[in-house]
């Protein structure tokens, strides 16, 4: 979830006073982490999933604020557009906690809670990547959130920028177009895992997320349709780097990193990445805090260190580290966002579980993967996954280039069940789970390929128009997923 922060003008002297302040918190963080403060005895999980807002039509809904208020739930906040939603599901000690069927229980009653309030209002829920039938004139100023944290970043993305944003993709269609705000961020919707772990932990698992986030993406794309254009199949992926991107061409071509960013590096300390956003990425909301950190410290108090978290926020790392403090005690997690939301809650926890048990059976390996792959290697297979989805070829170190579906069957879902068996999770519970994963592999079939298969299936060779085509597609997806039957398993007729 994002932080609030109230409407205000920017100083010079503000972002002088930011910078500064940073500084003291990375002080603060580093003897933190020599001091060895953190808490990491009980790891947890957890998990964000953002929704689209629609009306009875398939149509986008902007109704969040109301929507907001029916549900009257602080686990549900406002998201960047008025048509998105997001729910953060309280975070468990382990996946086996409470049982096998616990926690999708626990997401599919607040889902259903929230879909029964929305229902009155005239709008309903959807987890999917990105709307299929949001046209560009939906995503204008108009549509942004009245949260002023959005309309603030919009005011400082723009003025960094000093240009209106391009949006450019070639996938089966061609994209070109222009945006004046950064609303076209809030077509894409995803998944955020997150797990808590130790400082010490911390890197092997940052290094293991990033090492598999291709085959995550390639297994789990849900996004192929933008603005009624057939793109990629995880098109989530190239818009939301595109659409808050905060560098005019001139200085794209100086390397400056982009604010959506895979990273440079393997990395052997947590302090890695949020030194590198203090080193490489100017203040976006420079809103200094009145505790100093260091005094905290010295107190014997915990520094909550609201500039330096606050900071990275607004730097949209795929598998981003996050600082946070609770109930008193300071902990770190990473929060795997490649994945998008939907389609199912079924598959989303399958996703989740092939996610949390290959990162533990990458981490506990001798040699592991980041140090016969390279980073770039990694990068690659992240954009490839994202333009061909389940269809995709991957590296991997030992086995070269190879399609998704082999990789996964042949290699790491061994992994993933070796993994989740070191988590403490027997088969009984994992087979059905993972077994969601092995099925999307042999039958090649994920979310993304049924939205397309579905959108020309409907189109009849011209018959219905595309927009017309993807507002159906939208309707029977919307069955499907409340059926919570895995995506690839629906059917095209």
């Amino acid at each position: 979830m994002g932080r609030d922060v109230p409407a205000m003008v920017f100083t010079r002297d503000d972002r002088r006073r930011y910078r500064s302040k940073m500084q003291h918190c990375l002080d603060a963080f580093a003897r933190m982490l020599r001091e060895e403060q953190f808490e990491f005895e009980r790891p947890q999980v957890g998990l964000e999933i953002e929704l689209n807002l629609v009306d009875a039509t398939g149509q986008p809904a902007m109704r969040s604020t109301e929507v907001l208020d029916a549900i009257a739930d602080p686990a549900w906040s406002s998201e960047l557009g008025r048509f998105n939603l997001e729910i953060n599901i309280p975070p468990r000690t382990r996946l086996t906690a409470g049982g096998p069927d616990s926690w999708e229980q626990e997401i599919r009653d607040a889902l259903n809670h929230a879909e029964e309030r929305a229902a009155a209002l005239g709008a309903h829920l959807m987890m999917i990547g990105i709307l299929p039938t949001l046209r560009q004139s939906d995503v204008s100023g108009a549509a942004l959130s009245e949260n002023p944290r959005y309309r603030l970043l919009n005011e400082q993305v723009f003025a960094a920028r000093g240009e209106d944003l391009r949006i450019e993709l070639d996938g089966v269609d061609r994209l070109r177009t222009y945006a004046d705000t950064i609303t076209p961020e809030a077509a894409c919707t995803s998944t955020q895992f997150h797990l808590q772990v130790s400082p010490d932990e911390f890197p092997r698992y940052w290094n293991a997320a990033q090492a598999i986030a291709g085959v995550q993406v390639a297994l789990a794309a849900n996004s192929p349709f933008l603005f009624g254009n057939e793109l990629w199949r995880e098109t989530r992926i190239p818009l939301f780097e595109q659409a808050t991107d905060t560098r005019p061409e001139e200085i794209k071509v100086q390397g400056v990193r982009p604010r959506v960013w895979f990273g440079e590096r393997w990395i052997t300390s947590v302090f890695d990445l949020f030194e590198e956003n203090v080193r490489y990425f100017p203040a976006l909301l420079p809103l200094c805090e009145k505790e100093d950190p260091l005094d905290k410290l010295d107190s014997g108090g915990v520094p909550d260190l609201g500039e330096l978290t606050l900071h990275n926020g607004t730097i949209y790392r795929w598998n981003r580290p996050v600082y946070a403090v609770a109930g008193g005690e300071p902990h770190l997690r990473v929060e795997n966002r490649v994945l998008p939301a939907g389609p199912t809650v079924a598959d989303t926890l399958a996703n989740g579980a092939f996610y949390y048990g290959l990162t533990r059976a990458l981490v506990e390996e001798e040699r592991p993967v980041w140090s016969r792959m390279s980073f770039s290697a990694a990068e690659e297979n992240l954009h490839t996954a994202a333009r061909h989805g389940i269809d995709a070829r991957l590296y991997w170190p030992g086995a070269g280039e190879v399609p998704a579906a082999e990789l996964v069957l042949r290699r790491l879902l061994p992994l993933a069940h070796q993994g989740l068996e070191i988590s403490g999770m027997d088969a009984a519970w994992r087979e059905p789970l993972l077994g969601i994963i092995e099925q999307r592999c042999v039958t090649g079939r994920n979310g993304a390929l049924w939205q397309s298969e579905m959108v020309h299936h409907i189109e009849g060779g011209g018959q219905v128009d595309r927009h017309e085509a993807l507002r159906r597609m939208t309707l029977h997806y919307m069955e499907y997923m409340h059926l919570n039957a895995p995506a690839h398993t629906w059917p095209v007729d």
